[in-house]
């Protein structure tokens, strides 16, 4: 980059920050150790979801009662995935159909309300939800299912500025938190199902201005301070034909940040359309010509300008729907040694080099993965190709390809739901889900805004007593230390702390505290509705406070096929539970 130009962006963002008031970069670069605030998503943006707080452990957790509950209210509920943010004596929280409070943190009562007040014809996949925002100065930001991101006035709720990522109308939206670093908004994309292109945006916080952009499909131009920048990989190098302009990759599930490196690292889904024989990687072909590259993969991106430093490809020739957009967690290993943990769509889990992104070990974390055999020495995977879909039949009705029973389901052995890391244990703590899928291949072409498949699919259970799983991995070794089975799939957050503790929620709407070294239940609370949202703890006057959001929905219900129907039965709701440990209570046995 030409010296003039970085110098000034660097002055435009020094100077940015030091006028913006209230949250600062150092006060997001300290988040996890900051124990009154909880400033962004993953509680911390290396996304390891661990409060350093013992106030709340494993002997008074059997304490803990009820502080306040809020309700969203209306009609609109569906899936609460948002994992709330505290700051400055208030909540923030977003809702389905992309709405936001503000709520009075001792008191529960709504401070104010903003509802986006969406348009005709959006296209989410996977249901209505938002997984949340981010505060930087004294804004807070999220994004919208019209694919647009916003900044809101963190006392009244008024919009300073409302900016278009992509076209609704072409299938794209949004749903993640966005992710604040040195002055950037960024954010990424949803829409693999349409054949869309996956992209990192990075925007001025103070203005909403696009600074850089990154796509994820080779072939595509990046940009920086509105001009072209460079590409994405080499064009065609490992897509055929026009493909990579509707190659997928979406970069649904933002992104999270580490501070030493100075890196973003995003996840892209999976390449479009899901039949990868019309992506010349159905069968493996000379060198990586049918990786599809970066879909299905984790991407090491500079902050300052957007461009990739690495890239790790999970699943080179994709034909699962096993995106690869699971949050990377930075951590240090048993040797001092610096990684990443990603618990893949695929099935395995993953440790990278912090320093390069290159491969360190794998191990599978569910049980009867059958699309592979394992991974290899590079971290590529050695496939087991007759559980790969087959490619579609003109002779068969409907072009119907050869169907196969692939373990696990394109709903992944983990899917958005995040993990947590305990700093004590050195433990991660994974939700999981065992199921399969018969899954074949149909034709398909590209047409602007239409669901870009080419594949049928249904999910089925493996084992008749559980679907979800709770396990604690320890990462060196990919030993499970134990496993909390559940009747339902798990479809939401872990969180752990300090004090010994596990938490996460089930669709049976049971917010449940475990043992972190044990797994033993020490705690649970019912919801009254599907939890698929994610915990959080923060101090407040010397008490230590834990809060969830309750609302069943999300993929499972609108995607499971069989499973869908062993729990129609789950209640929807929208509800923030708020728990104390009051202080007369906290030494009690």
């Amino acid at each position: 980059m030409n010296r003039f130009v970085l110098a000034t962006v660097l002055a435009i963002t020094c100077l940015g920050t030091a006028a913006m008031a209230g949250v600062t970069e150092e006060d997001l670069l300290k988040d996890q150790e900051s124990t009154e605030n909880v400033l962004t998503n993953g509680m911390g943006r290396n996304l390891q979801r661990y409060s350093p707080l013992e106030i709340l452990n494993k002997d008074n957790v059997k304490n803990l009662v009820p502080a306040w509950a809020f309700s969203l209210g209306g009609e609109k509920q569906r899936g609460q995935e948002s994992q709330p943010l505290v700051y400055d004596g208030m909540m923030y929280i977003t809702g389905s159909y992309s709405r936001m409070y503000a709520i009075d943190l001792k008191t529960g009562k709504e401070v104010w309300q903003y509802d986006a007040r969406l348009p005709e014809g959006i296209l989410p996949c996977c249901d209505v939800i938002n997984r949340g925002a981010a505060i930087f100065g004294d804004n807070i930001y999220f994004g919208t299912l019209d694919a647009r991101i916003l900044a809101l006035d963190l006392k009244t709720g008024k919009v300073k500025w409302n900016k278009k990522i992509a076209d609704y109308k072409e299938g794209y939206s949004y749903t993640a938190a966005p992710l604040i670093v040195n002055g950037l908004v960024v954010t990424g994309n949803s829409g693999g199902e349409f054949g869309i292109v996956g992209e990192v945006q990075a925007r001025d916080a103070e203005t909403g201005e696009l600074v850089w952009t990154r796509p994820m499909i080779e072939g595509n131009m990046g940009t920086y301070m509105g001009k072209e920048s460079t590409m994405t990989g080499t064009l065609n190098a490992t897509w055929p034909g026009d493909m990579w302009k509707t190659g997928g990759g979406a970069t649904w599930l933002g992104g999270s940040y580490d501070a030493d490196t100075d890196t973003l690292i995003f996840g892209a889904g999976n390449p479009a359309p899901w039949n990868s024989h019309l992506r010349n990687a159905g069968t493996p072909v000379e060198g990586n010509k049918g990786d599809n590259l970066y879909a299905a993969s984790r991407v090491g991106i500079d902050p300052k300008t957007g461009e990739i430093k690495w890239h790790f490809q999970t699943t080179p020739r994709e034909g699962w729907d096993f995106d690869g957009v699971n949050e990377v967690v930075g951590f240090v290993d048993k040797d001092g040694n610096k990684r990443y943990a990603t618990a893949d769509r695929n099935g395995f889990f993953y440790v990278l080099n912090r320093a390069d992104g290159k491969f360190v070990s794998a191990h599978p974390f569910v049980k009867e993965i059958n699309w592979a055999k394992g991974i290899d020495e590079n971290g590529r995977p050695i496939y087991n190709e007759e559980n790969r879909p087959g490619a579609p039949d003109a002779a068969a009705e409907g072009g119907k390809g050869q169907q196969v029973f692939a373990v696990p389901s394109f709903l992944g052995g983990k899917n958005w739901m995040p993990m947590a890391y305990n700093q004590k244990t050195g433990l991660f703590y994974v939700p999981s889900n065992e199921w399969g899928m018969d899954i074949w291949n149909e034709p398909i072409s590209y047409k602007k805004g239409a669901a870009y498949l080419g594949a049928g699919f249904t999910i089925k259970p493996l084992f008749e007593d559980y679907i979800g799983s709770l396990k604690a991995m320890d990462p060196n070794t990919g030993e499970v230390k134990w496993e909390y089975k559940n009747g339902a799939p798990l479809w939401g957050g872990v969180m752990s702390t300090a004090g010994g503790l596990v938490f996460t929620g089930t669709p049976e709407g049971e917010f449940i505290a475990f043992d972190a070294d044990t797994g033993e239940k020490l705690w649970s609370f019912q919801t009254g509705s599907g939890i698929v949202g994610q915990p959080i703890t923060w101090e407040q006057d010397g008490e230590q406070y834990v809060s969830v959001m309750s609302g069943w929905g999300g993929a499972v219900p609108l995607w499971g096929g069989e499973v869908a129907k062993k729990v129609n039965y789950l209640n929807q709701g929208g509800m923030v539970w708020t728990f104390k440990l009051p202080k007369q209570l906290a030494s009690a046995n």
